[in-house]
């Protein structure tokens, strides 16, 4: 028989994460493109090599800004 004063937890179900993997990648990305920059940019004769690095670490940082801004609502 169950007792219908019994109060019980219900299951927590996780939330599901927005792009579980891409973020941490993006951060990555983002930490390693910027270290290389200011190291190419002092040590390397051709300024091409460090802009690219430049380059690829604004475009994750708008990746990561555009991505959090998307999915920003269904996280709350």
């Amino acid at each position: 028989m169950t007792d219908p004063y019994r109060i019980t937890e219900a299951p927590v179900d996780t939330p599901k994460r927005p792009g579980g993997r891409l973020r941490p990648l993006l951060w990555l990305a983002l930490f390693v493109s910027a270290a290389a920059n200011m190291v190419l940019s002092t040590a390397a004769d051709s300024p091409w090599i460090s802009s690219a690095f430049g380059l690829v670490a604004l475009l994750c940082a708008v990746v990561l800004i555009v991505h959090h801004r998307r999915n920003r609502a269904r996280e709350s």
